[in-house]
C-alpha cells in the first residue's frame, strides 16, 4: 500500500476563509442549550397551501408568518414579514420588507440553534428580532436605518454566511460555487456544442474504466498483519467471501485514508477502525471474492459481471449513526429545480416554469458550504447525487407519471422538489435518525419533520421481509427504467457512488462505497454480500462526483484523508495548506455531511 496522504492545515479558521480571498469566518458563539423548549414566535399564522406553486414560498405546506408596520427613524416605511420555513425544523427564516415605494428586500436568515432558539418580530419595533430561548428573550435589531444597518452591512460582506446578532444568527448570501475544470470542459460541450449531451455521453465513454483500480490479491503471509482479521466490538457485518479466498488479503493502491491497525494488505470484506475516528470503519472488496451463493442468486434480476467488474475495487466506509448524524446541503447551482430535458415532452408542462411549478429557488438562498458552527463538528462530506439534468426518467414506467419523476430533495425542513413515488430515497428526521428507503405516498405525512431528505433513482437492494434477505431492486439490470446513465448501447461500466443502509442487532450505520469501475449489477451483488437492508446510487464517471474526504483534528489542526488519493486533487491549496470543498469553500454541487453527535 503506498503512503496515505493526509494533509495538515494551520487552524480551522484557515480552512473556513470564503471564496475568492475574503477574511475567515468569524466564529460563533452561544450556549447549547438544546434540551431547553422552543418558545413559538409571537403570533405566527399558518400560510394557506397553493395548489400550483409560483415561487418556493408557496410550495411551503407548513410555514408561519408574522407581519408588522415599519418605521424607522430616517422616514422610510413598510411592512416586514417573518417567515419561518417550517416551524418543527426551525433552522430557516425569510425576513422580507415590502417598502412604501413598492420595492422589496428579502433576507434569508439561519438559526444555527434550532433546538434551543427561535426568533420572532418585535410587534412594536419589527426592525428588531427577537432571539427566544426558554423564557429568555434577547433583541437583535436588524434592518437599521435601512441601508446601514447589521442586515445591510452582512449583504455587502459576500460571505457565504454572515454572522448576526453576535454570532447566534447567520444571513445567507449567494456567493460563487467551485467548478471543476472536467465539469467545467462538459458544460462547456453540453451547452455551447450543437448535440452537446450526444457528444457528453460519448465523452462518458472515453471515462469508462478510467479509474478502475484492481488491488493486488495473494495469499497472505503468516507474519503479515493483514492475515488476521482485527477484533473490534460492534463493528458493521462482514461481507460473505467465498471460502476459496479465506487466506487471501487485498493490497490496495489508492486507499488515502489511515486504519488503526495500518496493515500492508487488509481481508476483503472485512472493516477496519478508521485512526483517530471512533466509529468510522473501512472495507475493501472486489466483487469476485464474492460468495457463490450470492452471486448465483436472482440472477433474473442482475446481469452476470464481466471479467472486468468482477476483478475491480470497491472503497467503503460505514458510520456509526449512534455517534453520528447525517445532514445534506445544496450546491450553489446543483441540484437546481428546473425542467430536465431529460423527460419525455409531454411530461412537460409549458405553463410551468419547472415541474413543481417555478424555476427559481429564490428568495432562497443556496450556499454549497457547511455553515461555520456546524463545520466544527464535522467529520466528513461526501458528494450528492445527480444533478437535476438527469434527475428524472426517460424511459420506463417512472417517465410516464408525475411529470417524469424528477427527484425531490429538501434541505433543513424546506421542500425544494417534491419527493416523489418510486424512487430510492434517504432522509433525516427532526430526531437525528436516518432512513433510506423506496418513497410511498403515505411517506408525505412524515414531511413536517424531515429536515433533509434527497432522491436519486431507484434502490439498488432492498431487504426482502419473506426471505429475510437482501435482494436487488427491480431494475438493476435495465438500463432505461433504472435511469442508471450510460448509453442506450447499456454501456454501463464506470467509476460510481453509492449510498447504503446496515444494521446489525445493536447497531445501525450508514455506508458510503466508491465502485472504481461498475455497473449496477456489480453494486447490487457487493451491498448483498454486506447484507445492507437498502442501497441507492449517487453520482458517477469522476473522482469529484464521488468525493469523500474524512477529517480529524489534531491540536490547531484539522488533517484531511481522502477515500482514495485521487480525490485530494479536487480541493483548493494555499501556503497554509489544504482548503477542502463543502467545508472551506463554495461548491456548485450538493453534497453530505456527518457530524459527530452531542458536541
Amino acid at each position: 500500500m503506498k503512503s496515505l496522504r493526509r494533509r495538515p492545515l494551520t487552524s480551522l479558521a484557515f480552512a473556513l476563509a470564503a471564496l475568492g480571498g475574503a477574511q475567515p469566518w468569524q466564529a460563533m458563539t452561544g450556549a447549547a442549550a438544546a434540551a431547553q423548549q422552543i418558545a413559538a414566535p409571537a403570533e405566527p399564522t399558518p400560510v394557506p397551501a397553493v395548489a400550483t406553486p409560483t415561487s418556493i414560498l408557496e410550495l411551503q405546506p407548513f410555514r408561519q408568518s408574522a407581519s408588522s408596520n415599519l418605521a424607522l427613524d430616517n422616514g422610510l416605511s413598510g411592512t416586514a414579514t417573518l417567515i419561518n420555513l417550517n416551524p418543527t425544523i426551525n433552522a430557516w427564516y425569510l425576513l422580507r420588507v415590502l417598502w412604501r415605494d413598492g420595492s422589496q428586500s428579502s433576507y434569508h436568515l439561519e438559526n444555527p440553534q434550532p433546538r434551543a432558539q427561535s426568533l420572532a418580530l418585535n410587534p412594536r419595533h419589527p426592525e428588531v428580532v427577537e432571539l427566544l430561548r426558554g423564557n429568555s428573550r434577547e433583541s437583535c435589531k436588524l434592518l437599521g436605518d435601512g441601508t446601514n444597518g447589521p442586515l445591510a452591512e452582512a449583504s455587502k460582506s459576500h460571505l457565504p454566511y454572515a454572522s448576526l446578532c453576535e454570532g447566534r444568527l447567520f444571513l445567507r448570501n449567494p456567493v460563487k460555487g467551485h467548478v471543476t475544470r472536467l465539469e467545467a470542459e462538459a458544460e462547456f460541450v453540453r451547452n455551447q456544442v450543437w448535440g452537446g449531451e450526444k457528444i457528453t455521453v460519448i465523452f462518458h465513454h472515453l471515462l469508462e474504466d478510467t479509474h478502475r483500480e484492481a488491488g493486488e490479491l495473494r495469499a497472505a503471509a503468516a507474519q503479515n498483519p493483514g492475515a488476521v482479521a482485527p477484533a473490534i466490538e460492534d463493528a458493521p457485518i462482514p461481507a460473505l467471501v467465498d471460502p476459496k479466498y479465506a487466506d487471501r488479503v487485498l493490497t490496495p493502491s489508492g486507499l488515502g485514508l489511515a486504519l488503526e491497525t495500518a496493515p500492508g494488505a487488509v481481508r476483503p470484506g472485512v472493516w477496519y477502525a478508521a485512526r483517530d475516528n471512533p466509529g468510522v470503519y473501512v472495507s475493501l472488496i472486489e466483487p469476485e471474492v464474492i460468495d457463490e451463493t450470492i452471486l448465483e442468486s436472482h440472477k433474473g434480476a442482475v446481469n452476470t459481471l464481466d471479467s472486468v467488474e468482477a476483478g475491480s475495487l470497491c472503497y467503503l466506509v460505514a458510520f456509526d449513526l449512534d455517534r453520528f448524524d447525517l445532514g445534506y446541503a445544496l450546491g450553489t447551482e446543483h441540484p437546481s429545480v428546473e425542467w430536465s430535458d431529460h423527460i419525455q415532452p409531454a411530461m412537460r408542462d409549458p405553463k410551468l416554469a419547472g415541474p413543481d411549478g417555478f424555476g427559481t429557488i429564490s428568495p432562497l438562498v443556496s450556499t454549497g458550504v457547511i455553515n461555520p458552527e456546524t463545520a466544527r463538528i464535522t467529520v466528513a462530506t461526501f458528494a450528492g447525487g445527480f444533478k437535476r439534468m438527469h434527475g428524472a426518467f426517460k424511459y420506463g414506467p417512472l417517465a410516464t407519471v408525475n411529470h417524469g419523476s424528477h427527484y425531490g430533495f429538501l434541505e433543513n425542513g424546506v421542500v425544494f422538489s417534491r419527493l416523489q413515488p418510486q424512487l430510492a430515497t434517504v432522509f433525516v428526521l427532526d430526531d437525528g435518525s436516518v432512513r433510506l428507503k423506496s418513497w410511498e405516498a403515505q411517506d408525505d405525512q412524515l414531511l413536517p419533520r424531515i429536515r433533509y431528505a434527497r432522491q436519486n433513482g431507484v434502490p439498488l437492494v432492498e431487504f426482502d421481509e419473506r426471505s429475510q434477505s437482501t435482494v436487488p431492486g427491480h431494475w438493476v439490470n435495465q438500463w432505461g427504467p433504472g435511469n442508471w446513465s450510460g448509453s442506450e448501447e447499456v454501456k454501463l461500466r464506470t467509476l460510481r457512488a453509492a449510498m447504503a443502509s446496515q444494521e446489525t442487532s445493536r447497531k445501525h450505520f450508514l455506508i458510503y462505497a466508491v465502485f472504481s469501475d461498475a455497473t449496477p449489477s456489480a453494486m447490487a451483488r457487493v451491498f448483498q454480500a454486506y447484507r445492507c437492508r437498502y442501497a441507492m446510487h449517487l453520482d458517477m464517471n469522476a473522482l469529484e462526483h464521488s468525493y469523500l474526504a474524512l477529517y480529524r483534528r489534531s491540536g490547531s489542526q484539522l488533517v484531511v484523508e481522502y477515500l482514495i488519493d485521487g480525490m485530494s486533487e479536487v480541493d483548493k491549496m494555499n501556503s497554509g495548506g489544504t482548503v477542502p470543498r463543502f467545508l472551506g469553500y463554495p461548491d456548485n454541487r450538493d453534497f453530505f455531511f456527518i457530524t459527530r453527535r452531542g458536541q
